[in-house]
């Protein structure tokens, strides 16, 4: 066989592949796009609180009926926040239909929150979620209400990191959070995305150059160096970490390893087929099985202030 060289540009930077050639034909683990409620369908309330001097925003999804709720602090991915984002509205009126409250907040930057996410790192970003945190518990409709965390993809990382600095808090979900260190995480996400254009083996040949270039850009390389399981160690809430099998963003099998070595969590669950978003392939949907395990856990979680 005949080789050539070819470009592949990935994430802005052109590489060269030297003597090899892209694969005439591949298949690529199609996915059905994610589909969810539109927010102007959604019954929620609008709010404003601070971070000392940062002026956030957000939304409250308060289920009907009469509480006491329980409230779920929600925290943002990786990248900006969008109040139209069908992955976050999916848990938000999942939970606020039976019976868990939900602040959905606004990411620095974002909307209505004032300031910027580029460049800062996991503690202050826990701190915005704190001040959402204290803003549930000053409200008097939520006075005797358990109050946790659920993380999505990049905030299952800081969930950990605001957890242990509130020893209050009640509940700690990681939906689709790494428990391995951030250049684990980007090398297997580099790996599949390099995948996509080439044969897997030059992709794991490259990943390693993409991937150490990605951890010194500006968005990234606050929280370079960093390794969660030493807050979750610090963290005495229940905690429930949700995978999907075929997520190709996190390394499922590496962060489960990791939890099962150096943590004492036990509530672990992969969804078969689930991608990154712990969606069914064919529907799009986030899988039911998981926002019934969700709902689960945060009604079984122990409340640690209001005595069980």
């Amino acid at each position: 066989m005949r080789f050539k060289k070819t470009m592949v540009c990935l994430g802005g930077m052109a590489l060269l592949i030297g003597g090899a050639v892209l694969p005439t034909a591949f298949s690529l683990n199609s996915r059905a796009p994610l589909v969810g409620p539109e927010l102007s369908t959604l019954e929620y309330e609008e709010i404003e609180f601070a971070n000392e001097d940062l002026q956030l925003a957000g939304m409250v999804f308060v289920p009907e009926g009469e509480g006491p709720f329980p409230v779920a602090v929600v925290i943002h991915g990786s990248g900006s926040s969008r109040r139209n984002s069908k992955w976050y509205l999916t848990v938000a009126e999942h939970l606020q239909g039976n019976g868990v409250a939900v602040l959905l907040p606004d990411k620095r930057g974002c909307e209505k929150s004032a300031g910027d996410w580029v460049g800062v790192g996991f503690e202050e970003l826990a701190g915005d979620t704190l001040a959402a945190v204290e803003y549930v518990r000053r409200q008097e409709q939520f006075a005797e209400s358990k109050v946790g965390l659920v993380g999505m993809s990049q905030g299952g990382w800081i969930a950990p990191v605001a957890a242990a600095r509130d020893e209050d808090i009640d509940f700690v979900v990681s939906m689709s959070g790494a428990s391995v260190t951030t250049a684990q995480q980007l090398l297997h996400e580099e790996i599949h995305n390099i995948s996509g254009f080439t044969w897997p083996f030059i992709a794991r040949m490259l990943a390693p150059l993409t991937s150490k270039r990605i951890l010194n850009m500006d968005h990234v390389k606050a929280y370079a160096d960093f390794d969660p399981i030493p807050y979750w160690n610090a963290v005495d809430s229940q905690a429930f970490f949700a995978y999907g099998e075929a997520d190709s963003n996190v390394p499922v099998s590496d962060s489960i390893l990791v939890l099962k070595e150096r943590t004492m969590i036990k509530h672990i669950e992969v969804y078969p087929n689930g991608g990154h978003g712990i969606t069914d392939p064919e529907t799009g949907r986030i899988q039911g099985d998981f926002l019934r395990d969700l709902v689960q856990f945060i009604e079984n979680a122990e409340s640690r202030t209001l005595g069980g």
